[in-house]
């Protein structure tokens, strides 16, 4: 089909309207725009297929008879468009929820959260994706995203999920720490001590130099992921740089405690999505991720 073959869909528009309706006004209400817009559409129109389309019958318009075959197959093709959006929006509804975050982030701290989400929503499939990138959410037809950063991001709609303070955690007395985890003193003490560490994490490192913390100066055994480091740390094989976010539970429950701790950070997990309303499933689990947190929030 060639586009340039078609006029204009607003004007097609507004005479399926004034032709279906016998009204210029009535059209015009409808479709929320002004009666002289309507009258102008079906002026332009009339001027494009060089007949008339509309005439007046008392108070109100008929088609004429090219007008009323024009009005006929509008109404079958704005139909068929009609139930093609439907058929969409609701396999967009059935489809399960799919939410894309880093695997750390989803080990650590949305996996043990979701148990209780699939217990208050049996009805509501979720799929969980991990990947390091940030991907193209319209393209891989995700839902949800969540991302470690200071934001914004161009193009998405979002909200602070859980702030990501950077601390030192390590096994709890494996190491003696002298000093108050938010002093200067801490932090330079966890750099005489050995460490865990990923280097591809670039982001991470950035934010330990910014923290007076040369990576490639430290006593460091590499490792390839956080799910080999975290273990090992419990473990007391070393120390490590976590977002607070990542290791909330372990120093809950005493597999891991804090030598350092960043005061002042920008950083945070966010939530994202395309922007415009979520489908009903996805806005379910938003909303009770965020009451989850602010239960979890009052309870601390």
């Amino acid at each position: 089909m060639d586009w340039r073959d078609i006029p204009s869909l607003s004007a097609l528009r507004a005479f399926e309207a004034a032709a279906r309706l016998g009204s210029l006004s009535e059209a015009a209400r409808t479709l929320n725009v002004t009666h002289a817009a309507v009258a102008a559409h079906v002026r332009t129109l009339e001027a494009e297929f060089g007949q008339p389309l509309l005439t007046r019958s008392g108070r109100g318009m008929v088609p004429t008879q090219a007008g009323a075959e024009l009005a006929r197959d509008l109404g079958t093709g704005f139909a068929e468009i009609a139930a093609g959006v439907r058929a969409a929006r609701q396999g967009r509804e059935d489809r399960p929820v799919i939410l894309t975050t880093t695997p750390s982030f989803a080990q650590s701290w949305l996996m043990p959260r979701l148990a209780a989400f699939w217990s208050d929503h049996p009805d509501v499939p979720l799929t969980v994706q991990t990947d390091h990138s940030m991907i193209d959410l319209r393209r891989e037809g995700v839902d949800l995203a969540i991302r470690h950063g200071k934001g914004p991001w161009p193009g998405l709609e979002g909200t602070v999920l859980t702030r990501a303070s950077m601390v030192i955690v390590a096994q709890p007395g494996r190491f003696e720490m002298p000093f108050e985890c938010c002093s200067p003193e801490a932090w330079a003490h966890v750099k005489t001590l050995p460490w865990l560490h990923d280097m591809s994490h670039s982001e991470f490192n950035k934010r330990l130099i910014r923290l007076g913390i040369e990576p490639e100066k430290l006593k460091m055994t590499k490792l390839q992921s956080n799910a080999l480091i975290l273990p090992a740390c419990r473990a007391g094989a070393g120390v490590s740089a976590q977002p607070a976010a990542l290791v909330e539970q372990d120093i809950e429950e005493g597999r891991l405690e804090v030598l350092a701790e960043e005061t002042m950070s920008d950083m945070a997990y966010h939530l994202l999505h395309l922007p415009g309303p979520l489908s009903r499933r996805a806005q379910t689990f938003v909303t009770w991720l965020k009451r989850d947190l602010k239960r979890a929030s009052k309870a601390g």
